[in-house]
């Protein structure tokens, strides 16, 4: 796979930085980013791995990474945060919404707008959801979270339908599983590398113009 790259936008911990690693280790060419220095990101250095600094809320910030001449393979949106503690619609600020909303649905819709053409025709394009962004599935409760992994997934099929499938490039809505990572939380189901396994899997197995909302093993979600 050494003719492979891949950019990971968000990849300074959990799962981005499990992924960095994951794909590494199959043999691609990395470009990942850090909003602030990462030592765990640093401490991977390799020929194959470039480090940027960007912040998905940011626009300028990846506008200026200098990657017009790039053609990855795989270009993947991870940046997210869990929100406001309570996670109650009826407590929350407009500050509060503002702010899952920029991190976890507009930013990443922006950033891949920005960034598509630097993904070759029939490449991948990727956002990390949730299947918290389920409408199908939903049970409620978990109001910001919910809210704004549901809106990334409906921005990112439009970015299919009107950017994406001109190129055969697939567009995929991810979920990663319940990972113990800093959001996670120590009792979750599976570990990272169990989750990134899966997901490298994915990522390297999709192909095709289209939409899809899939899990960690592959499993198609409800929308």
């Amino acid at each position: 796979m050494a003719d492979k790259s891949i950019f990971i936008l968000g990849a300074s911990r959990g799962i981005g930085l499990g992924l960095v690693r994951e794909f590494l280790a199959r043999g691609w060419h990395v470009v990942a980013s850090e909003r602030s220095e990462s030592e765990a990101l640093h401490a991977l250095a390799c020929d194959r791995l470039q480090i940027v600094t960007c912040d998905v809320t940011d626009p300028e910030s990846y506008e200026k990474l200098g990657l017009a001449d790039a053609a990855f393979d795989i270009l993947l949106i991870n940046a997210g945060i869990t929100g406001a503690r309570h996670q109650d619609a009826t407590q929350a600020t407009d500050t509060e919404i503002a702010e899952v909303m920029a991190t976890n649905a507009f930013g990443p819709a922006r950033a891949a707008r920005t960034l598509l053409p630097t993904l070759k025709d029939g490449g991948t394009l990727a956002f990390m959801s949730s299947l918290l962004g389920s409408v199908a599935d939903s049970s409620g409760g978990f109001d910001l979270y919910r809210t704004s992994k549901a809106s990334l997934n409906m921005l990112a099929k439009g970015i299919a339908e009107q950017q994406a499938d001109p190129r055969e490039i697939a567009v995929l809505a991810l979920h990663p599983g319940w990972v113990q990572t800093d959001m996670g939380g120590p009792n979750a189901t599976l570990t990272i590398d169990e989750s990134v396994t899966g997901l490298a899997d994915v990522l390297e197995s999709a192909g095709g113009k289209g939409f899809r909302y899939v899990d960690y093993a592959g499993k198609d979600l409800p929308f």
